[in-house]
């Protein structure tokens, strides 16, 4: 069985166990990576029950699929690779990707302190405010590496919406992050 060739032994047990349709494989499987995959599917949903949907949905695809793994890479990026697409496609379901959102003139100030002042789970807060498309490039760019070509074959825009939509939730990012420096000097 070339598919699993590359895998760790115990990757390639549980990986050929799960092909066999042994469920406790496939729980193994399901317990062994649903934690980060849960945190990657909330980079992309507004609440933590359409995480767990997009989640359960990325799964059962994986085990549909599972016999499409070529080993070629880690097995846990592969899982990421589904999670994401199966976020993308929960997203373009609720119909409401690209939502345009009026931006407002503010002055720019610097986020030289950004590193000093904000925790990852502040951050990522001020991510899930974003409008769904601005969070979605900013995830996929930012987060999961993807490049602007990528993002656009992947959300069926064009290279230039992706860039605008990242440059977008850059500004209302960097805005957030302002408006919240003043607040705590203020207080």
């Amino acid at each position: 069985m070339g598919i699993v060739r590359n895998l760790p032994s115990n990757e390639k047990r549980l990986v050929k166990q799960c092909l066999r349709g042994n469920h406790e494989a496939q729980r193994e499987l399901y317990e062994r990576y649903s934690s980060e995959m849960l945190a990657v599917c909330r980079r992309y949903t507004q609440n933590l029950e359409d995480a767990e949907e997009v989640l359960s949905n990325g799964f059962i695809k994986i085990f549909n699929r599972l016999d499409q793994y070529r080993g070629e890479g880690a097995l846990g990026a592969w899982i990421r690779r589904i999670m994401v697409r199966e976020a993308l496609n929960f997203i373009r379901y609720q119909k409401n990707l690209f939502v345009e959102v009026e931006e407002e003139r503010r002055p720019e100030f610097g986020h030289s302190s950004v590193k000093d002042h904000y925790d990852a789970e502040h951050l990522m807060l001020m991510i899930n405010e974003l409008p769904t498309g601005y969070r979605t490039v900013f995830n996929l760019f930012a987060i999961e590496g993807y490049n602007h070509k990528e993002i656009g074959e992947m959300l069926e825009i064009s290279e230039n919406t992706s860039k605008s939509q990242l440059s977008k939730a850059r500004r209302q990012l960097q805005q957030k992050l302002s408006e919240y420096e003043l607040l705590a000097k203020n207080n």
